[in-house]
């Protein structure tokens, strides 16, 4: 019965390839790939494909110039930072205009915007860069108020306020980046007061410079650079109420998930997000400019150096890799911002084309996405009939061996375990079933290592010393029998 099952799911999931509108395909100009757990690119079905874009050509407010953010309501409205034409475009979900926001003279004109947010009651809060301010406008898009430059003793004198990003989150606090400032995210409340720094990146220990500080004389040290934590480029929030956060000019730890308390909850130990390499053999450091995560935890992240989208897990695992650099419809220029509505759709923000690109799963990657969902809540039984149709499509999905892996560690398999365990590389948890599986291997045959152990104590404590006395005995006698030998001659 599970087999028909299971070959039943399989034809499905290759009947729903072989459908796939013939354009999406020839318009995918990248190849899917995803790293291995021994940290190799290998082949993988491509998880996203080009489906739409939007320019703003053929709609009544004209084209885009330079759009920086965009932001997708819970109704699954559209709002696009517009920063050239210094305005907020909010589109339905048929992307046809609904209103245009902060063009108009007075107060809530806006200079230069490069973030949005909307609560789900409408009001919308602008990251007014050039202004420095934040604008809220009503659900309506009538101008309310401003939150202006907060000020606070622990800002500093040259404190200069150029709010880039924003989150808002359920008691009204705003978590804002502020662009130059490395000090970390900006608390401000309802009110517009700072309530302190959130979750600020760790500096790191360096042995040289401990060192140069350890001998270096006052003189010496006041003319020492100090070390600036990493600032922060934007931020994300889930409906669980966790920031996520991207930083730039790192390669560990790039993307982060700060608890209420501002702890990165993400990263247990240091992590490389995006490409290990570049295809040249050449290191460089990923850029990534802005995440989304969906109401699952996947986390989706652009990366402003190699140009691609790099979804993970709730854990962090790499799921899919798409886009690149180019002129191509499903590849970019300058990618600013990326979101996803309920569907599903990823939306990318092009700034370098003054666009706005769609992107759609394929049936592999809902797939993955299920199997995903399950393993991330502990379903692994549940999840290793969809993982093993997954192999059966991607025999390079080391996720998946992991995940059967899990699943059959679960249910006591221990020696089945070890043997996907082994192919997803996963010492660790190889190691954990061996010593499962030889626990249950000597329980199983312990009548037989029993009996083993008293034949082997019944030898040594009186074979072995019979065995002596008639060698020696043995020996006596052919000495003996020698000796009468010689005696006769």
């Amino acid at each position: 019965m599970k087999t028909t099952k299971r070959l039943c799911i399989l034809v499905a999931a290759v009947m729903m390839m072989l459908v796939l509108p013939i354009e999406g395909l020839a318009e995918t100009p990248y190849e899917g790939y995803i790293w291995n757990t021994e940290g190799r690119d290998v082949h993988s079905i491509n998880g996203y494909v080009y489906h739409d874009s939007i320019d703003g050509a053929f709609l009544p407010t004209g084209v885009f110039n330079n759009p920086e953010d965009i932001f997708i309501a819970t109704d699954d409205t559209i709002y696009i930072t517009d920063t050239g034409n210094n305005r907020i475009v909010h589109l339905d979900q048929d992307h046809e205009v609904i209103k245009v926001i902060g063009d108009q003279d007075g107060p809530g004109k806006l200079n230069g915007p490069k973030g949005v947010f909307v609560k789900e009651d409408g009001t919308l809060y602008v990251a007014d860069t050039k202004n420095q301010r934040i604008a809220i406008f009503d659900r309506n898009g009538k101008f309310e108020r401003e939150l202006t430059t907060p000020t606070s003793t622990l800002l500093g004198k040259k404190f200069s306020y150029s709010p880039s990003k924003l989150v808002v989150d359920k008691r009204d606090y705003l978590y804002v980046v502020s662009e130059g400032n490395t000090k970390g995210l900006m608390q401000i409340d309802n009110k517009g007061e700072f309530k302190g720094f959130f979750g600020t990146n760790d500096v790191g220990f360096n042995l040289w410079r401990f060192l140069a500080r350890l001998i270096a004389t006052d003189e010496q040290k006041a003319k020492m650079v100090s070390v600036q934590p990493l600032a922060f480029s934007n931020l994300a929030q889930d409906n669980d109420g966790f920031i996520y956060t991207t930083t730039l000019g790192t390669d560990e730890n790039q993307i982060k998930r700060l608890s209420p308390v501002g702890v990165d909850t993400l990263n247990p130990t240091k992590k490389q997000y995006g490409d290990l390499y570049n295809y040249g053999g050449n290191i460089e450091i990923s850029a990534f400019i802005d995440l989304t995560v969906n109401e699952d935890g996947l986390i989706t992240a652009l990366n402003l150096q190699t140009s691609r989208v790099y979804q993970y897990d709730k854990l962090g695992n790499l799921l899919f890799v798409f886009g690149g650099t180019g002129e191509q419809n499903g590849v970019f220029t300058t990618p600013s911002s990326i979101a996803q509505d309920s569907d599903g759709v990823l939306y990318v923000v092009d700034k370098g084309r003054n666009r706005i690109d769609l992107f759609r799963t394929t049936p592999f990657a809902d797939l993955v996405h299920t199997a995903s969902k399950l393993y991330v809540d502990g379903r692994y039984e549940e999840a290793k009939e969809i993982w093993e149709e997954v192999i059966h499509l991607n025999g390079n999905y080391d996720i998946a061996y992991h995940a059967i892996g899990k699943a059959l560690y679960k249910s006591e398999k221990y020696k089945e375990a070890m043997e996907y365990f082994k192919k997803a590389n996963s010492r660790v948890d190889y190691s954990t079933s061996f010593r499962e599986y030889r626990i249950e291997y000597v329980r199983e045959h312990f009548a037989w290592f029993f009996g083993g152990v008293i034949v082997l104590f019944l030898i040594l404590r009186f074979g072995i010393p019979q065995l002596i006395k008639l060698i020696r005995k043995s020996r006596k006698e052919r000495r003996q029998a020698l000796e009468g030998e010689v005696e006769a001659k």
